[in-house]
């Protein structure tokens, strides 16, 4: 491959090359304006910042004035279409507008970069300096220790606080910063290597689009980097008169968080960021609104969040009101049981193995092989007996023989085992054994046994029992079906518990609460849980308090939020070996940017060893030379077991050491600051791998540098870039060093045969080593397997997510235009129209008038604008028109007599001096429910009314579309499961997918229109209330919610999983946990019988066709014939 990628250089030419000189010569402008502003003064400098945003204000001034005119020709319109038309060519004129500015930008770049480097030169070579104060600089002065104010003169200080460390400025941008900077801006991602200063490379296009107005975000993996961050170079903007602040410094849904938002630059961690969209999408009032438009964001190691965390979902949730009823406690001492009888068959089943194979018997020495490896695969006395010559050699021989004709002989492997486990894709399936052996001790045999539908529902109709005794038997049937199913797949997820996820590797136990460990970073993730009821599991594994299941109110992935922004830019260290996926998925392209001194370090090829004891031991003597030769050592390791193993093997050498991971992850300042000492050996997970900064002093340097000891190979090469990344820094020295085995994981489950069969060829005795660049490169090629594998994972959850996040646009716009209430009537009329299409459509096909005039009582409450023989005859599109007119008509009249039914109570309660109301809640009924509305009491009384009626219309909207929306998301958690068994009828799951969700989807927008044309039109006060308005409190009662990230599973996960279902009794299908029926589910298919509720008429129908008249209120399921 790497002479196919030189041979393509030679004609294509080199991409980073071709990247760079693309804007070498922007940069040669960048420092002639550098030159011009030398012998400025310090006020001329500031005053910079004003000439930019003049320029600015000049370009929007024609499209504001555009705007500005048609907002008023809208306030005198009352052609609903015609608003609607011109709110559309608002929208254009606001996208030309901001293309206009982007233009700006692009020219004045050169000048305001030249200005944030002229600034932080003159920070670096004065200790203060001295400015006509402003109201800015008086302001800072009150609060900051930095800025003093004598007289007329304010003096800036070179040293501030930054995060709790006293920090003196002494950084100036090199031209490789200004390179990086160019590319930010570019809405590029750029890959500065580890020492390079991309904190100092945002601040240019940071400065350069926060002249806007409009705002930037910069975006952290941690609360920590978004807090330092923010106050480290925060005086470097503040100098010039921008805003600066950081939303994890202020609680959510506050007025300082809000105010933080309407900062220039706005520094926060990409979760919060992400909760505070969600929030501000399931707020009732527009004050408590936190975010603007999302105009650009630069994203802190975009490679963790765009693509680490790119699968996790943000989710907003509140309590199940029937609580979880899974059986984890009542299930777990049979699991636990059945693990300990397959651990104890295996342990039989591999010694028996052992001496076949030894006595030469290969055949069945084999076949016993591939059994103990399906049963656990993680046994460790398995792994190192397939780190013996030809021993995974056989076993994959083996293995290929009995997955011949799409696995026709696999049974006869697993017929002894109780379970059977497939590592790579974390699936586990219980076998026939299993069954009987955890069905015994209960009441019925098939308690873990799923009945099959299909042909019970077959058996009971072949009876031809009484229509309600049938249906009697049916639903009893579907009852069972539902708690064995739930049953299985609960038992499903203990299995996996027991031994897919390992204590201290995947997660770990603290304060009475199971927390997941992040792969990438080794730091604990607060808040994550995995879904779909295996983080329970795992805390009754672990003997924990299980926590109640949760539904789901509101919920984006980081996908789909970063992806809202104008532009956005990321850099990282390590962002080329995903190149591919960040255009795909985001359209961003990666540049690498050059270092600003040449990389001195020396990166060795891989050591390559049969054992992980041979390993360990080998990195241990490694540790201890090069720490006795005065060098710090840094060691990675993939988790917390390992980390805590090499610690007690350094302890038996007596050599002094440092202990980093999720356990303590305290600690991890101090430790990073002692880590660059000469001598000092440090044992860190990934944590130590990311965003740490390991200085080292001249003595180390002649030493030697930084040592890197890397433990194993990770899967993602990412990550083995980021932890060498923290060694030769700056130009510094160091050496890297990889240690593998062929026990480790990726080489177990993805490395290639090849390494395992030269090793066999040459013959390597237990402790002998191979070091090649080809085997190195072997190994990469086992990670490029792997990455290749999760990107495909990620584009597939990204297209189930697709589906979802265009409803959620479209639900999220009709709600900000109820919120802020400026199109909420273009919406209304839109949705009165759609209502009368909906009803002229379903009963003009049907020629059914009677039916025609009930549904226009029902919702418009009037009588049909036509005849009998027009309904039949007229043309349906100008029926719809005269029906459309004929409610809109009337919905004007409703509102108008409304404003007048209110009036004299508001105009009472005004003008009635013992009352000191500024806000007042008025209840409105439509004869079955009450909604209460809050209003302005000044407003409402010198509007006549009309204030009161305008809120009304924001309120019910925005109740009945959140109401909805959570029922809606539930329905679609359900759906994701479903689908899935698509798979039995080999069709792609996807497609029935997006099929099934916008039929979901349109019968949602038709219910929600619906609901809210009947209560619009058919709200009142309450007529027995003498005086029915109170006074709003200020503070309003909170639903009770949580923030949380959800470890999910991805769809072919979910596909796999499903694919148990059907074909056994160990077989389980998906259940949401969170669902709780009041009836039994209906098949789509299933034959129901309906009957008309003006009529009396009956009928039997398929279910799926009976759907859309029952969801229209018209017809209703019939009990009985």
């Amino acid at each position: 491959m790497s002479l196919l990628n030189n041979i393509l250089k030679v004609f294509v030419g080199d991409k980073s090359k071709k990247d760079i000189s693309a804007v070498r010569p922007i940069v040669d402008v960048i420092l002639q304006e550098e030159n011009k502003l030398e012998n400025l003064s310090h006020d001329a400098l500031r005053n910079k910042t004003t000439e930019f945003k003049s320029q600015i204000a000049e370009v929007r001034i024609p499209f504001d004035e555009k705007i500005q005119a048609l907002n008023k020709e809208i306030e005198s319109l009352d052609d609903i279409d015609e608003k609607d038309r011109l709110y559309q060519q608002i929208d254009s004129i606001e996208k030309d507008s901001q293309q206009a500015v982007a233009l700006l930008l692009d020219q004045i770049l050169p000048q305001a970069f030249a200005v944030v480097k002229e600034t932080a030169k003159r920070f670096t070579n004065n200790k203060t300096i001295e400015v006509s104060a402003t109201a800015v600089d008086r302001e800072l002065s009150a609060h900051n220790d930095f800025v003093s104010i004598q007289g007329e003169t304010a003096i800036w200080s070179n040293s501030w606080d930054a995060a709790g460390k006293q920090v003196t400025w002494d950084m100036i941008h090199y031209d490789v910063q200004l390179i990086g900077g160019i590319v930010l801006h570019q809405g590029k991602i750029g890959e500065m290597q580890t020492g390079e200063g991309k904190t100092l490379v945002a601040t240019l296009p940071v400065y350069l689009n926060a002249l806007t107005g409009n705002g930037v975000h910069l975006v952290t993996v941690n609360d920590y980097l978004a807090k330092r961050d923010s106050a480290w170079m925060a005086p470097l903007f503040q100098f010039h008169g921008l805003s600066v602040d950081c939303i994890d410094h202020h609680p959510p849904n506050s007025a300082a968080r809000r105010k933080a938002y309407t900062a220039d630059i706005t520094y926060g961690t990409n979760n919060e960021f992400g909760f505070d969209y969600l929030r501000d999408n399931m707020a009732h009032a527009a004050d408590d609104l936190v975010q603007r438009p999302h105009n650009f964001a630069i994203v802190d190691e975009v490679d963790s969040v765009l693509i680490d965390d790119a699968r996790t979902p943000l989710i907003i949730s509140g309590p199940v009101p029937e609580g979880d009823r899974h059986e984890f406690n009542e299930l777990k001492p049979k699991i636990a049981q059945l693990v300990q009888e397959q651990r104890h068959n295996i342990t039989s089943i591999l010694a028996e193995a052992k001496k076949l194979i030894a006595a030469g018997d290969t055949k069945e020495g084999g076949f016993l092989l591939l059994r103990a490896f399906r049963g656990l695969p993680k046994n460790k006395a398995l792994i190192k007996f397939l780190s013996q010559e030809g021993v995974r050699q056989l076993l994959q021989k083996t293995e290929a023989h009995y997955m011949q004709d799409n696995n026709k002989e696999m049974p006869k492997v697993d017929e002894a085992l109780l379970f059977v486990i497939d590592e790579k894709n974390s699936q586990i399936e219980l076998t026939d054994k299993g069954v009987e052996m955890i069905s015994k001790g209960s009441d019925t045999s098939d308690f873990f046994v799923l009945p099959d539908i299909g042909a019970e529902i077959a058996k009971i109709e072949s009876k031809a029992l009484e229509i309600e005794a049938e249906a009697q038997e049916k639903e009893t049937l579907f009852k069972e079906f539902s708690v064995k199913s739930e049953r299985i797949h609960t038992m499903n997820q203990l299995l996996k518990a027991y031994t897919l996820f390992e204590k201290d590797v995947a997660y770990v136990v603290m304060e009475n609460q199971v927390k997941i460990v992040d792969e990438q970073t080794g730091r604990i993730m607060d808040g994550r849980r995995y879904s779909d009821g295996l983080h329970q599991a795992i805390e009754a594994k672990e003997n924990v308090k299980i926590e109640a299941a949760t539904q789901t109110f509101a919920t984006i992935t980081l996908q789909n939020y970063f992806r809202m922004y104008n532009k956005l830019a990321g850099m990282t260290g390590t962002a080329i070996t995903e190149a591919g996926e960040f255009w795909e998925i985001y359209e961003l392209d990666v540049v690498e940017i050059p270092t600003n001194r040449p990389i001195a370090r020396k990166d060795e090829n891989d050591l390559i060893y049969k054992t992980k004891r041979e390993k360990y031991n080998a990195v241990i003597e490694e540790v201890t030379r090069l720490s006795n030769d005065g060098r710090p050592v840094l060691i990675g390791t993939t988790s917390v077991e390992i980390s805590e193993l090499l610690s007690r093997m350094l302890q038996r050498q007596n050599i002094k050491h440092n202990v980093l991971n999720a356990k303590l992850h305290k600690k991890e300042a101090d430790v990073v600051a002692e880590a660059g000492h000469a001598g000092v050996v440090t044992i860190a997970t990934n944590m130590a791998g990311r965003g740490t900064d390991i200085k080292i002093n001249d003595a180390v340097k002649d030493a030697g540098g930084l040592a890197i000891i890397g433990t194993e190979r990770h899967d993602s090469r990412r990550v083995d870039r980021q932890l060498r990344g923290r060694s030769g820094r700056q130009g510094d020295p160091g050496s890297s060093q990889f240690y593998v085995s062929l026990e480790d994981n990726l080489m177990r489950l993805f490395g290639s045969e090849r390494v395992a069969k030269m090793m066999d060829r040459m013959g390597l005795k237990e402790g002998e080593v191979i070091q090649h660049s080809m085997m190195t490169k072997s190994i990469e090629r086992a990670q490029k397997k792997v990455e290749e594998n999760n990107f495909g994972i990620r584009k597939r959850l990204l297209e189930y997510d697709d589906v979802m996040n265009a409803q959620r646009e479209v639900v999220y716009k009709r709600r900000k235009h109820a919120l802020k209430g400026q199109r909420l009537k273009v919406d209304i009329a839109n949705m009165i129209y759609d209502t009368a299409e909906t009803i002229v459509q379903t009963n003009s096909e049907a020629k059914d008038f009677k039916n025609f005039e009930f549904e226009l009582i029902r919702y418009f409450s009037i009588s049909a604008p036509v005849s009998v023989e027009a309904f039949e005859k007229q043309d349906q599109n100008q029926l719809i028109d005269e029906v459309y007119k004929a409610a809109y008509d009337r919905f004007q009249q409703k509102m108008q007599q409304s404003a007048l039914q209110v009036y004299p109570v508001v105009k009472d309660v005004y003008e009635n001096p013992s009352n000191k109301f500024e806000r007042i809640v008025v209840p409105f009924t439509d004869g079955v429910k009450t909604l209460n509305v809050v209003t302005n009491l000044k407003n409402a009384y010198e509007s006549e009314g009309k204030q009161l009626i305008d809120d009304f219309e924001k309120n019910i909207s925005l109740a009945i579309i959140d109401e909805s929306w959570k029922e809606h998301l539930r329905k679609m958690d359900e759906l994701k499961q479903s689908v899935q068994l698509a798979v039995h009828e080999q069709k792609d799951p996807l497609l029935i997918y997006k099929f099934e969700a916008f039929e979901l989807f349109r019968g949602l927008m038709d219910k929600v229109n619906r609901e809210i044309i009947s209560f619009l039109f058919k709200g009142e006060l309450p007529a027995r209330e003498a005086n029915p308005i109170r006074e709003a409190r200020s503070v309003r009662r909170k639903q009770k919610v949580e923030t949380s990230k959800e470890e999910v599973l991805n769809s072919d996960e979910m596909a796999m999983r499903n694919r148990q279902v059907g074909a056994g009794a160990s077989r389980a299908p998906q259940t949401v946990e969170t669902v709780v029926r009041d009836s039994r589910k209906i098949g789509r298919n299933e034959r129901v019988e309906i009957l008309h509720v003006v009529s009396g008429e009956r009928k039997t129908v398929k279910f799926k066709q009976a759907e859309p008249l029952l969801a229209k209120g018209e017809w209703v399921l019939a009990e009985s014939s």
